[in-house]
């Protein structure tokens, strides 16, 4: 089955080096049509796959296709392949464009796939939400393809602005914190190198336990808090600061700017 890729930016190159790294297909089966010639030369040249310059191309060879383009050029985008994609499985990866505002431009059987770079290393988190036209067999093929990049949740389309703003835009919140982590240890009196790698493997660890315990985050709190303790202290002074609450703000923020793209492009 061969995979078509309509862009080849960051996160598209994210979860092609995903489904290379997880062997879920051979180079040979993946097209990506990507118009900035140094970008498709790098993933031909680090990934093996093909490489194109046209959509046109993607959209007659590939069986599935999912497209990675900037929210403000895909409806017209895929206005112009549309007689191509006909009875197509198409998988956009692209914040705030609708599935009806697709649907009404290609007879495509349209889904949204909102995924992160960590697919690039097999660590996404993505969730799905099909179309008016998805079949069953459909939704099947897009959860397996997804899931050996990561874990897949499925979701209704009113919750897929949600869904980016957590996990499109999670990862750069994370950084944040690790970043902040590593500058109290370096105020600390540790060495930046020292810090940042001690803030970056505390932050997987810990995500890593939360995982595979299936410990809810307060029982895992408790595990670690000493009434009394260095973590209580740190605790009650993020909770001074409310470092929660800018995190819940942040992920507000993201959701409702995910809305108001959405309100644009119709």
């Amino acid at each position: 089955m061969r995979l078509g890729f309509i862009g080849g930016g960051k996160l598209a190159g994210s979860v092609i080096r995903g489904l290379m790294r997880a062997k879920y297909c051979a180079p040979s089966t993946i097209l990506v049509s990507e118009p900035h010639e140094p970008t498709r030369r790098t993933l031909e040249e680090d990934l093996g796959i093909i490489g194109t310059a046209e959509n046109a191309e993607v959209a007659a060879k590939a069986e599935i296709i999912l497209v990675a383009v900037k929210p403000g050029v895909l409806l017209p985008m895929l206005g112009e392949i549309a007689p191509a994609l006909e009875r197509r499985l198409v998988i956009s990866l692209a914040a705030g464009v609708r599935l009806q505002s697709m649907e009404k431009v290609a007879a495509a059987h349209f889904m949204r796939a909102m995924t992160n770079t960590p697919s690039a290393i097999c660590r996404a988190a993505t969730a799905l939400a099909r179309g008016g036209r998805t079949t069953n067999s459909e939704l099947s093929i897009a959860r397996e393809l997804f899931s050996v990049i990561g874990a897949v949740v499925e979701v209704t389309e009113d919750q897929i602005d949600a869904v980016t703003a957590l996990a499109g835009s999670g990862p750069a919140f994370v950084y944040t914190v690790i970043e902040a982590l590593a500058r109290g240890g370096e105020k600390m009196g540790l060495a930046w190198d020292v810090a940042l790698t001690l803030a970056t493997q505390t932050v997987l660890g810990a995500a890593q336990l939360a995982t595979e315990s299936k410990l809810s985050p307060e029982e895992l709190r408790r595990m670690v808090v000493t009434p009394g303790g260095t973590t209580a202290a740190g605790l009650a002074m993020m909770e001074k600061l409310r470092t929660s609450d800018g995190l819940i703000a942040a992920v507000d923020a993201a959701t409702k700017r995910g809305a108001e793209m959405a309100d644009q492009i119709r």
